[in-house]
This record gives structure tokens, C-alpha cells and sequence, in this order.
């Protein structure tokens, strides 16, 4: 398991390491980045997941205009909150590129549902950059 960042979501109060893959042993342990997406600072769609009864917890928390940190040592990237949807499992779509520095992320819904979750929530923001950047 490879540590990638720290992600940090200040109203959601999360703050979790971030490991490369979506492997059971990783989401029990980290935030997953999916393998092919996009890594931090990269042009594209950084897709993390995390179950939403660990790390995503208080996901649905989240609202338009949030900021999400990603950190890795000696750099912080920002990324302001787009849109939430919540999609069905087959929507594919939230893992494909982008053409600008995107961060989606993913976890099952409903938070509160009793057994596999049906649905996927899915939040996309964009990396929004401090002056002189």
C-alpha cells in the first residue's frame, strides 16, 4: 500500500490518508485512488473513493463552493466543490479524464443504507489555484 497525499475536507472533518488502489485491503486502511486516473498536480480526473461508513463518513456534508485539500510533502492543492450527484454503479462516466485538474470522488449511497448500497455519491470539484500560482 503506497501513501499518495492527505486529503483533508474542513466541513466534512475529514482527514485521511490517501493510497493507490481501490482494493478491499486499501479502503480498509486509506482513501483509494483508482488506478488510470489522474494523480495530484496532473492535468485530468483524480478519483478517489472510500466506504461511506469509514472515511466518507460525512460526505453528504460537503456543498458547492467547499474547498478539498490534497497534500502531498511540501505541496497543497485546493480544489472547489462543483456538484454532488448521486449516480447508479454502472455510471462510468465520473472515472473518465478531463481536460482541466479535476478531483471526483466516490462512495456508496445511501450513508445510511443497511447492506450494499445501491446508488453512488459522487462529488466533482476543480483545483482552484492561490495567487502567484
Amino acid at each position: 500500500m503506497s501513501p499518495i497525499a492527505q486529503l483533508e475536507i474542513p466541513r466534512a472533518h475529514i482527514s485521511a490518508m490517501v493510497a493507490e488502489g481501490t482494493s478491499p485491503r486499501v479502503l480498509s486502511r486509506a482513501v483509494g485512488h483508482a488506478v488510470g486516473t489522474s494523480l495530484p498536480g496532473q492535468s485530468g480526473n483524480i478519483t478517489l473513493a472510500a466506504h461511506r461508513d469509514t472515511f466518507f463518513r460525512h460526505l453528504g456534508d460537503i456543498r458547492w463552493g467547499d474547498v478539498i485539500y490534497l497534500k502531498e510533502p511540501g505541496l497543497e492543492y485546493r480544489y472547489q466543490v462543483r456538484f454532488t450527484a448521486v449516480v447508479g454503479p454502472r455510471d462510468t462516466w465520473v472515472l473518465e479524464p478531463t481536460g482541466k485538474e479535476t478531483l471526483t470522488l466516490v462512495t456508496c449511497y445511501p450513508f445510511h443504507f443497511v447492506g450494499p448500497a445501491p446508488d453512488r455519491f459522487v462529488i466533482r470539484a476543480r483545483r482552484i489555484r492561490a495567487a502567484g500560482e
